[in-house]
């Protein structure tokens, strides 16, 4: 739908005895889903997760796929189609272990022998292997692909007739870094060549085609992927039945976990009452969840998901409140007000340490109010909503996360305030009509795309594995953040620019570019594509072994950026829900794979 500039007079939410304000309104779209996730608790069958003869089903046929995984006496482009129809299925997080043995090996075994391997003429084999390594953090060289070219150091004419093998080829294209400029023209190969050959292919191939150029490996969703690839992999004739009944019944049992979860986190936003309260912002809790579900989907993880739902959901009424509803003087209040978290933080942290009796524990909640009422209360009534309702996020982090884990917590907060002060930064931009030039713009936009401080948060709930380094470290604004965050906020302008110039925003990355160079909308999108790419070559490069930090945490900062690349793909899929993301939500959350 598009989006209308309104400039009614119109009063605060809750706020009758103020005076009215002329305020800005982007007319979003109300919520697809409505108490739709709440009506599953009517099912008394909804809220038991614990099936126990689908349990043992479950159980079963694991041991039987690991069983085949590790089997010996394979071929190791068996054991590569093997690994890869595993991955694809979404269920390669049952073993971990096994697949990285297995691609060690490889991976010695090629660098340790010097004579040719087994199916190295073959495009589909030397592409699968190239990518599954790449992928799982082993650097190994592109120089393998050179025999696939000819003598004047093209490509040879005869892959055009190997659709599998440039699929393949197609997709491994997709994990290169910089200075690999054959890769670079094998993506143009491929691509020029599947665009002029699409109507010609076959339904199935053509099917996997299109996908493929829409949504490479590299850059999806796993649960979404594996929800397309179902259909593709069980009308390959060759196809593991065993495997895919695991991965269908696996894909279900995990649906129904992943639902009672969106169901407390709905109930939660319900309370809150913000559809109402706030009718200004966008109501997107479920697609917030999506969102969240995209960094970690795996079963031990029902904590981090929570508190990093919570805080985007959180960070989008905020975006809402700077960008659309709250005037300047309003504005700078609640970045004040954000800005006492810290001192919030530390009478918590005192009174803990100061305090052993029950008492004490009155007075350290006591002395946390006493504060937040201090810090709010020259608020207009709807920041007080949102500010209280942020303050009990971090607080719910406290008591969540564990003793000994307080820093993880502190690390939240300060991101949180980088990004308030950010998004400040924003609306005096747009209240002075100023348009920055590009790197001043990015300098605040990077921020404001929120990619580092969900980064961050992303850490909190998970388990021992994060240690205060791995905060450290994000807050030393690394590469792979940095970069991330560029294709964050040049997918989001590119395909978002438009209608928010007409409602009235601070200028975006085209305004900016547009106005320095001189340059059409059409040069800055090039421009911008460009830098994307780029942004890419240097988040495949911090994904390859040695990694400064352990492969589980730099693995969400990479699904982080997949997110990107499917919600803002062609559209501002997140504000337009109704148009990209109503239908991954249904295969995600509301549609059980058929058995």
């Amino acid at each position: 739908m598009s989006f209308q500039v309104s400039t009614a007079s119109v009063a605060a939410p809750s706020q009758n005895a103020r005076l009215e304000t002329n305020r800005r309104s982007a007319n979003y779209h109300p919520s697809i889903w409505g108490d739709h996730f709440l009506t599953y608790a009517s099912n008394p069958e909804f809220l038991e997760t614990d099936n126990e003869k689908v349990n043992e089903q479950v159980e079963e046929l694991k041991e039987k796929v690991r069983k085949m995984l590790m089997a010996p006496g394979e071929k190791p482009s068996q054991k590569l189609n093997f690994i890869d129809a595993i991955q694809r299925l979404g269920v390669s997080y049952h073993f971990e272990k096994e697949i990285q043995e297995i691609l060690q090996q490889l991976y010695k075994t090629l660098h340790d022998c010097d004579h040719d391997h087994e199916n190295d003429d073959d495009l589909y084999t030397v592409a699968l292997r190239f990518r599954l390594l790449r992928y799982h953090g082993y650097y190994i060289s592109c120089d393998m692909f050179t025999k696939f070219k000819d003598d004047k150091g093209n490509f040879k004419e005869s892959l055009n007739n190997d659709a599998q093998g440039m699929l393949s080829l197609y997709e491994a294209t997709h994990l290169r870094v910089h200075g690999e400029d054959i890769l670079d023209e094998a993506l143009v190969f491929t691509t020029t060549h599947f665009e002029s050959v699409a109507s010609h292919l076959s339904p199935p191939l053509a099917a996997q085609v299109s996908h493929a150029l829409k949504q490479p490996i590299r850059k999806g969703l796993p649960r979404l992927e594996a929800r397309h690839y179902f259909s593709v992999y069980q009308e390959d004739a060759s196809h593991n039945k065993v495997l895919l009944t695991f991965a269908k019944l696996d894909f279900n049992l995990l649906q129904k976990l992943h639902q009672k979860e969106l169901y407390e986190i709905t109930r939660w936003w319900k309370d809150l009452n913000f559809s109402r309260e706030l009718p200004f912002i966008r109501d997107r809790v479920v697609e917030c969840y999506f969102w969240i579900l995209g960094v970690y989907f795996e079963p031990e993880y029902p904590l981090a998901r929570r508190i990093l739902t919570k805080v985007i959901a959180m960070t989008s009424v905020i975006d809402d409140i700077y960008d659309v509803y709250g005037t300047l003087e309003e504005l700078e209040l609640f970045s004040d007000a954000i800005e006492r978290l810290t001192l919030t933080h530390f009478l918590i942290l005192y009174s803990s340490l100061c305090y052993i009796t029950w008492k004490s524990q009155f007075t350290r909640v006591y002395l946390l109010y006493r504060w937040d009422i201090g810090a709010i209360d020259q608020l207009p009534e709807y920041m007080k909503m949102c500010y209280r309702a942020l303050l009990d996020i971090y607080s719910e982090m406290d008591k969540k996360i564990g003793e000994g884990r307080s820093y993880r917590t502190r690390y939240a907060r300060e991101a949180m305030k980088n990004q308030v002060r950010a998004y400040f930064h924003e609306a005096k931009w747009f209240h002075q009509k100023h348009i920055p030039s590009m790197d001043e713009y990015m300098r605040i936009a990077l921020v404001t795309s929120g990619y580092s401080m969900l980064a961050t948060t992303s850490l909190v709930g998970m388990g021992d594995i994060v240690t205060e380094d791995a905060f450290e470290w994000l807050f030393s604004d690394p590469k792979l953040v940095r970069a991330s965050a560029v294709v964050c906020r040049l997918m989001d302008d590119i395909v978002s620019h438009k209608f928010e110039q007409k409602r009235g925003h601070s200028a975006s990355a085209v305004e900016c570019y547009m106005k320095q160079h001189g340059a059409t909308e059409e040069e800055a999108i090039i421009e911008f594509r460009k830098e994307i790419a780029d942004a890419w070559k240097d988040i495949n490069e911090e994904c390859l072994y040695p990694t400064i930090v352990p492969m589980p945490l730099v693995t969400r900062i990479l699904n982080l950026a997949c997110v990107i690349d499917v919600v803002y793909k062609d559209e501002d899929g997140y504000t337009h829900a109704e148009i990209v993301l109503k239908d991954f939500v249904a295969s995600l959350l509301v549609d059980p794979v058929p058995l």
